[in-house]
């Protein structure tokens, strides 16, 4: 049950900052390029990409700026079904930022239950990598690499949420957890 009031008999168990902790970031940062690889092997295994005298030209230039547009989108896209879901468990509208590495939404006056918050970490690269995997589908093959290029950072973009999911599977199913954004704070309840 997400709260706005943290229970006397509930204590800090771990905090993690993105921003401060250097070495978690740069272990994230790793994370996602461990990510991206096999994800561009397997892009060449589906849609080699081909150079040709046909195809240099406009499109060569065209097709990588629509990928960085939709990178963009994609990351507005990303937080807002973050912010989505953080309306759905508290109630109250998310705050949203940008830090200069890391875009986020988060509330940092609500209390989300384990099952509450793994939701709203993870809806949004299971809901928009299922829209990319669609539209990797229906798009002519010449295309699939701007597509594929977003769906990668859907995934690899998504290695901070995945670390933290991480960490959630080891701790019991009563913690609650402070989202700020870019720093997190997970709260359990002390022994009796």
């Amino acid at each position: 049950m997400t709260t706005f009031n943290l229970p006397q008999n509930y204590k800090l168990k771990k905090e993690i900052d993105l921003q401060k902790d250097k070495k978690l970031m740069i272990l994230v940062n790793v994370g996602a390029i461990l990510i991206s690889v096999p994800l561009l092997i397997i892009g060449m295994l589906i849609n080699p990409i081909e150079i040709s005298i046909e195809n240099i030209g406009i499109s060569l230039l065209l097709k990588p700026l629509i990928a960085i547009v939709g990178i963009i989108i994609y990351t507005v896209l990303h937080e807002l079904v973050h912010g989505f879901f953080i309306k759905c468990y508290c109630g109250e509208k998310a705050e949203y930022g940008f830090t200069g590495l890391y875009a986020f939404a988060g509330k940092k006056t609500a209390y989300f239950a384990k099952k509450d918050y793994l939701i709203i970490a993870l809806s949004p690269v299971v809901i928009l990598g299922i829209v990319l995997l669609i539209l990797n589908f229906i798009v002519p093959s010449d295309w699939f690499w701007v597509v594929y290029v977003i769906q990668i950072v859907n995934l690899s973009g998504a290695s901070g949420d995945f670390y933290v999911e991480y960490l959630l599977s080891k701790t019991s199913q009563d913690v609650l957890v402070n989202d700020a954004g870019v720093s997190m704070k997970v709260y359990e309840p002390e022994s009796l």
